[in-house]
């Protein structure tokens, strides 16, 4: 279990390392039940991966042999998920930090992230992180964007875990996401408002 909670006085205003949980009536399709991991927060914006959306169309196969990347162990086959909307072309692994490199920014107590092709042929051959999940494209805010977006009522914010980030159940995660926080996704409004 990957422990991302830090002490209480070291927490911040941003939310690096936490999951963002895509309100009813949000308003933009691209992001519908979509969870998001945060993998940077500060006063010049945020960045996030999408981490519940799979990409049917591609396979990690069919990507490995698009970059020319020539496999010779038996790693596992895995998903490829739309990260988000920018950037749509670039790949970014998210994945626990047993695999280290100079490329690799460590986001969060036990979570890292990688955008090189090393990473992709170290996972192909057997060699990569023991988790991981391969983003393509990612979520991103202008400086103040997110938080006027939660603001808004279009996120929640909850704390990651392992399953959240890795888990293999796309579908459900949104839901296991909203029930980690105790709200039954069915008594929502889609409509946002302010008392």
């Amino acid at each position: 279990m990957i422990s991302m909670d830090p002490p209480l006085a070291e927490k911040s205003p941003y939310l690096v390392g936490q999951m963002l949980i895509a309100m009813p009536g949000m308003g933009d399709a691209r992001f519908e039940k979509s969870v998001i991991y945060v993998c940077a927060h500060n006063a010049d914006g945020a960045m996030g991966l999408v981490v519940n959306r799979a990409m049917e169309e591609l396979t990690f196969p069919d990507l490995l042999e698009q970059l020319g990347i020539d496999v010779t162990g038996d790693g596992p086959a895995i998903n490829i998920l739309f990260g988000g909307p920018v950037e749509s072309g670039r790949g970014f692994v998210l994945h626990t930090c047993d695999y280290l490199r100079d490329a690799t920014m460590v986001v969060d107590n036990g979570v890292a992230l990688t955008a090189t092709m090393d990473i992709l042929k170290a996972i192909a051959d057997g060699d990569g992180p023991m988790q991981s999940l391969l983003a393509l494209g990612y979520a991103g805010w202008g400086p103040g964007q997110l938080d006027g977006e939660i603001m808004s009522n279009g996120w929640l914010s909850v704390d990651a875990d392992t399953d959240l980030v890795f888990g293999g159940d796309l579908d459900g995660k949104w839901d296991r996401a909203m029930g980690k926080i105790g709200i039954d996704p069915r008594m929502l409004s889609d409509q946002a408002g302010h008392a």
